[in-house]
């Protein structure tokens, strides 16, 4: 067999979609995992959906997902150009356009806007045109004559409209279609830009691409790539279409869901080998009982006869968790860098930063969780007197206002503000007052937090912030629970 080669092919026209991001996954770990050749190539002939700075926006997300290409625009293996539209200037298109013209595999067509309106026809309650070779039937000499007034023109495929065509995919099988159902595509547009489905197979042919992956939104759209392969004379490269990824409620997953792209996530908090990692399981299914895989793991592993067929729901709360577990896995350096614009956001005021990031690694899952998880630091939150009762610490709010009277002048006297001390000298008074630990430890941690839910526990909470915060924080629980 030829040396395994396979490309990702965008478009620039706006963030990088999860879908997206997923066939370029995949192509990268099929070309990897044969020790083969991964190529970028941009696809900007719709001019009309051009966006600037797009192609930044691939270039940075191929660079932050770890998806190094072989080749591509900045990479040249002598199959280049790796730009649709400098292919187009080079008249690429056009050529093989018109080989097809001289086969009889394609036609000039100069039908006008009115003539094609004209054709409309209903199927499945959608208008489309189906063309009916009209300018298959013009003479040679009526060709060049249009050709030679100026008359603007597109050039079609000559497809049967009798018989089948197969052809095959690694994961859904043999499909066949009826050769009606095909159309004349339109191959080379009046602007003089390719389709987006020759210019495909004219560049994958000519770059030596062995296996070609995309949505199975393109499973329609194959039996015209086989012809023009047939048409040509050249080899079939293997297909794997990838199952559609839908949100939670089934419907595919689209931009407004707000966490469709690859940037989306990241501005979230999400860490790209996390998104990669979640992204690989999505349509793909290892054979052994695991999720957590670096991006290696995933090329040792990655087999895509194991691609489903059956949509994939793209599942948020299961990239929280994931993403979870590669933080709790993370460096603490690396964690706390990342970490620190979060804390400095909510916490200005004189505190060990490093402690309070060690107190919620393990808790987080997203790093913007962070911020309301420790904005208690820098002041007591206006929270409800009610959060002192818990029926499981037997807790009520006479007996935190007592716990907490009975304290003051205990944490007044106290010296060792550490966590060891602090901790001490509290189960000294638990077991003086004959109560689980709870019933004091709860109302001590309202207090100085003004939380039911904290990163840590109250005496570590109290070391952080000191001696002199903690009795200013506990004598204005007392007044508020007085009140």
């Amino acid at each position: 067999m030829s040396k395994v080669r396979t490309r990702f092919a965008p478009s620039p026209t706006g963030r990088m979609h999860v879908g997206n991001l997923r066939t370029a996954l995949y192509a990268y770990l099929i070309a990897k995992h044969e020790g083969g050749d991964f190529l970028l190539r941009i696809e900007d002939t719709d001019q009309e959906r051009y966006v600037e700075g797009a192609v930044d926006i691939i270039y940075r997300t191929m660079a932050k997902a770890g998806l190094v290409h072989d080749e591509g625009p900045d990479k040249d293996g002598g199959v280049g150009p790796y730009v649709q539209s400098e292919r187009q200037k080079a008249g690429i298109y056009l050529e093989y356009a018109k080989k097809l013209i001289e086969k009889g595999e394609a036609y000039y067509c100069f039908c006008d806007k009115e003539r094609l309106e004209s054709l409309k026809t209903e199927v499945a309650g959608k208008e489309i045109v189906v063309y009916d070779k009209h300018c298959l039937h013009l003479s040679k000499e009526e060709v060049e004559a249009k050709l030679a007034a100026g008359a603007p023109y597109v050039i079609r495929q000559n497809n049967p409209t009798t018989g089948t065509t197969t052809f095959h995919d690694d994961i859904y099988g043999d499909i066949t279609v009826d050769n009606a159902e095909l159309d004349d595509m339109i191959l080379i547009k009046s602007d003089g830009y390719p389709t987006y489905n020759f210019a495909n197979v004219v560049d994958d042919h000519l770059m030596g691409i062995t296996h070609v992956v995309r949505g199975n939104e393109y499973l329609s759209s194959s039996p015209k790539y086989n012809r023009l392969y047939e048409a040509f004379g050249w080899e079939v490269p293997v297909y794997v279409h990838c199952p559609l990824i839908t949100d939670e409620e089934h419907k595919k997953l689209s931009k407004r869901c707000g966490h469709s792209s690859f940037e989306d996530l990241l501005e979230q908090g999400f860490l790209p080998e996390a998104i990669i990692n979640f992204v690989a399981l999505l349509g793909w299914s290892p054979e052994e009982d695991r999720e957590i895989y670096s991006l290696e793991e995933l090329v040792k592993t990655f087999d895509y006869h194991h691609i489903s067929k059956a949509p994939s729901v793209f599942d948020y709360t299961k990239l929280k968790w994931m993403n979870g577990e590669y933080i709790k896995a993370m460096d603490f350096d690396k964690f706390y860098e990342m970490a620190l614009p979060h804390l400095k956001k909510v916490i200005t005021g004189d505190y060990d930063l490093k402690k309070i990031a060690a107190m919620v690694k393990t808790r987080i899952e997203v790093f913007p969780e962070i911020e309301e998880m420790v904005d208690f630091f820098e002041a007591v939150p206006e929270y409800d007197s009610a959060i002192y009762a818990h029926k499981k610490m037997k807790t009520s709010v006479e007996s935190s206002l007592e716990v907490l009277k009975e304290l003051l002048p205990i944490l007044e006297e106290q010296e060792d503000y550490s966590n060891d001390g602090l901790y001490a000298r509290l189960l000294k008074y638990v077991e003086e007052k004959g109560c689980k630990n709870g019933y004091v430890l709860w109302p001590i941690r309202i207090a100085v937090s003004g939380k039911q839910m904290t990163p840590c526990g109250a005496t570590e909470l109290m070391e952080v912030i000191g001696k002199e915060e903690t009795l200013k924080r506990v004598r204005a629980a007392i007044a508020k629970l007085e009140a």
